[in-house]
């Protein structure tokens, strides 16, 4: 089968093994089984259709490559079928940048409360838009259960022709993450005119002083600019640090280092001086997490599984997600027929 075409039709989730003995195997349906799909494409960004429904009832998400929600689940009733489509960033390594490389070609895994796959075609994507994310632990691919970053979750929220190019990574700030050969050295080549860059590092630049935090993001910015893209300045989630009166934490929860820097702000602030649009993640999932209160905020961090306040639940990373696609879909950074 040609690399830049792959076809796939089967008549219901049943496994394509038990379709063979029925005599119903169609064309190219050994590329998937009844749980996942692998395609063997070459790196490069691909735009995927896909026919959904079966004989029965039905509900049927994707995700891909290094645990990317790429389609959120859809119900269709007996005998129906729904066309859906999405556009996926494909490439070495899949997850993080300074991770495991994964597996070559195009993995997909059929989730849901009964997923039924009618129909799949993956084909080479004609001038994709890309959404680069540079950011840290909480915005990256994360490799395992259960942690999860809100960059993880936002491609379900995109439809086709948008493609989510994490390059977040575990550990980084502004220093390393300029400094790294294979994070902002890898990324700026690759963006192209028009593409979105949305940067998020706060947490680890826990020593990094205020005039030096302020001029790595202006790097960045400038970095983006150079290549023709649009820089987009995210402030960080917050952490799971309450006071006493319900209220989070004016330093730990709200990304106020032991230099005294506070981070939001700044961001903030290189955002107005530099006419770069802001997305004030801090703000708002500050409002999410006070609304929710003490014991009912913990889903959407790990704190039940590993007494872990600053990362997220695969709940929390798709509500947060949620919030940059609104944001972006309020500040006209894309078209809003290119959302969920």
């Amino acid at each position: 089968m040609p690399a830049v075409l792959a076809a796939v039709t089967a008549l219901s989730a049943v496994p394509a093994q038990a379709q063979a003995h029925e005599g119903r195997r169609a064309p190219g349906l050994e590329n998937c089984t009844a749980s996942a799909c692998h395609f063997d494409v070459a790196p490069g960004t691909y735009d995927v259709r896909v026919l959904l429904g079966g004989d029965a009832a039905a509900g049927t998400s994707i995700s891909g490559e290094a645990r990317r929600s790429l389609l959120p689940e859809t119900a269709t009733e007996a005998g129906e079928r729904v066309a859906r489509g999405f556009t996926v960033n494909v490439r070495t390594p899949e997850g993080e940048p300074t991770g495991a490389d994964g597996t070559p070609g195009l993995d997909l895994v059929l989730g849901g409360a009964a997923p039924a796959l009618a129909g799949i075609s993956v084909t080479p994507a004609r001038h994709p838009r890309q959404i680069f994310l540079v950011g840290d632990s909480t915005v990256c691919d994360q490799p395992g259960d259960p942690y999860s970053g809100w960059g993880q979750q936002l491609p379900q929220y995109l439809r086709k022709g948008l493609s989510v190019a994490n390059y977040a990574d575990s550990g980084e700030s502004t220093v390393t993450y300029l400094a790294d050969p294979a994070l902002f050295p890898t990324v700026q080549p690759l963006i192209r005119r028009h593409d979105l860059v949305l940067i998020q590092l706060a947490h680890n630049d826990k020593t990094t002083d205020e005039a030096t935090y302020r001029a790595n993001l202006e790097t960045l910015v400038a970095g983006v600019r150079a290549k023709g893209g649009d820089p987009v300045l995210v402030t960080p989630i917050v952490r799971r640090w309450f006071n006493a009166d319900g209220t989070l934490n004016n330093n730990t929860a709200l990304l106020v280092n032991g230099l005294g820097v506070d981070h939001p702000a700044v961001i903030r602030s290189v955002a107005a001086a530099e006419d770069v649009p802001l997305i004030d993640l801090t703000a708002k999932t500050k409002a999410l997490v006070e609304s929710l209160g003490v014991e009912r905020s913990k889903s959407i961090y790990l704190y039940n599984e590993k007494r872990d306040n600053t990362h997220t639940s695969v709940q929390g990373a798709t509500l947060y997600a949620g919030l940059v696609r609104d944001e972006l879909v309020a500040q006209h950074l894309i078209p809003e027929k290119q959302a969920r």
